[in-house]
Formats: structure tokens, sequence, C-alpha cells
């Protein structure tokens, strides 16, 4: 039975790969960019590749959190059910890394942005509907300080704290929702995949693009991922497996989610 899945992120790499796999199997595709231009370009891509694609299309910069809001508002007002959301979007290095609230651009995107997203559309869907957050093979420990934008980082050092805290919340909210809600995983899609954002940080070709799509589909849509709310797939290794030890600390992890809140009350965000 065909779906409607909204993915952010959807205008090039792992995005753009991914939207055109899921068009090819007949999926109602809501895509999510930051512009106009390639979006429109995304979308006329895949309709002549799929003449029968359906596909809507979704503006919104992710680094300004009221944005992310309004992206959410949208969907909401034109859609009753969603059964899956593919938190794709992501950054690396961005020449100014500072955005609102002073807070790091990594964080804001990687980390709150899909933490709203989640947040709000759940509300469309149910025990069957998927929720996919793309984790990374990078984590490392993560400073509130630096989330709350009290101390600065390096883009590895940002980047890597962002993908665990996605990771941390992902498995935490799984904890805490309830049966009739749907499915949280977090999934690394390959590290060094050939998207434009690793290109920019490590000056390489990368890996198949190809690799990471496939997964995040079977992520969104095969029965591999049936009943596996809370667990981290690793694509490095093609199974679930655990991720970096902070994230089954559910004292860390509510930490985090306070800290969340907390910058979206102090920056007037209401989810």
């Amino acid at each position: 039975m065909p779906k409607t899945i909204l993915l952010t992120g959807a205008t090039d790499g792992i995005g753009l790969e991914t939207a055109k796999k899921l068009a090819s199997l007949g999926h109602t595709l809501l895509l999510h960019g930051r512009s106009q231009q390639k979006l429109l370009q995304a979308k006329e891509l895949i309709e002549a590749l799929y003449s029968s694609a359906k596909i809507d299309t979704f503006l919104a910069d992710l680094s300004e959190l009221k944005q992310v809001v309004e992206l959410a508002n949208q969907v909401k007002a034109k859609y009753s059910h969603i059964d899956v959301l593919i938190n794709n979007a992501g950054v690396f290095k961005i020449a100014n890394n500072l955005g609102e609230g002073d807070l790091d651009v990594r964080f804001l995107v990687n980390t709150i942005a899909p933490y709203i997203l989640t947040k709000t559309l759940s509300a469309l869907m149910n025990e069957n509907s998927r929720i996919v957050n793309l984790s990374s093979a990078a984590k490392a420990p993560v400073s509130i300080a630096a989330l709350k934008g009290l101390q600065a980082l390096s883009d590895s050092s940002a980047y890597a704290q962002s993908k665990l805290a996605l990771t941390m919340w992902t498995l935490q909210l799984a904890k805490q929702w309830a049966d009739n809600t749907p499915s949280l995983v977090a999934v690394n899609p390959a590290s060094f995949l050939g998207s434009k954002m690793v290109k920019e940080a490590y000056g390489s070709q990368g890996k198949n693009l190809a690799i990471g799509a496939d997964i995040l589909v079977k992520a969104a849509l095969s029965d591999q991922f049936t009943g596996m709310t809370g667990r981290y797939f690793d694509n490095d290794i093609g199974a679930f497996s655990n991720p970096h030890p902070d994230a089954f600390d559910t004292a860390k992890n509510t930490t985090l989610i306070m800290a969340m809140d907390e910058v979206l009350t102090r920056l007037d965000v209401k989810i």
C-alpha cells in the first residue's frame, strides 16, 4: 500500500537518492529543502524519471526553529496522516556556524529541528508509522553547555556531538512513548558516503550514495525494522547494534531533553 512520507534534506545527496527510490515504489513524497530552486529541480527530476510520482514540496531553513514549527504546521494543514518521517537533513561545515540565539548550527539542524518535527508530527502518526532519524558513526559525548550556545566547538566535535544527541533523544522518546505511537529508530547510513557534506568536510568523493539511500528506504518500509523502536541500526556493519553508551543513560538523556526544551523556551519556540 502506498505510504505518505516526509523527507527532510531531499534536494541532494542521500536525501535525493532516497526520494528517487521511494518515488519508484509509488509512495507519496513530501520533500523538504531550504532552496526553492533546488526543491523544484528535485521535483522535476523525479517526475521526469517517474511520470506518476506524487510529490509535494515544503520550504524551510531548519536552522531557524520557528521555520521548523511552520514546516510542521504546513504539513499538518495539508495532511491528516503521514506514515513515515525521515529526518535526513544535516550539516557538518558552514561558513557561519552560529545561528539564532548564538546556538551552533549543527545542534540546531542535526539535533533540535528533528526533535521539533518528531514531537509535532507524531500527532499525524499511529503505531504503524515510523520516524527514522539519521545518525552517524561519528559520535562524541554531548556538552550541554555547547548545546545551549555557551561553549564553542570545532566542526568535527559539533557534528559528532549533535549526532549523538539525536541518537540519545531518539532512544529516550521511544522508551517514554505509549504503545499506540510511531516507532523511532536511529540509523547510521554508512560512513563516508559521497554526499556534498562529506566532500566539503573531508575532500573525499566517498562511497556510493545508494548505500545510504537503500538503508533509509528499508528503515522506512521493510519488515526488518518492524517492532524495532528504540533501536540503533549501524549500516557500517549492516545490523542493529549498540550506539554510544550515553544513549542508554536515562539521566543523561533526560538532561539533554530538558536542555533542548529550555532552548525552545528561551527562543520562544512553541511546539
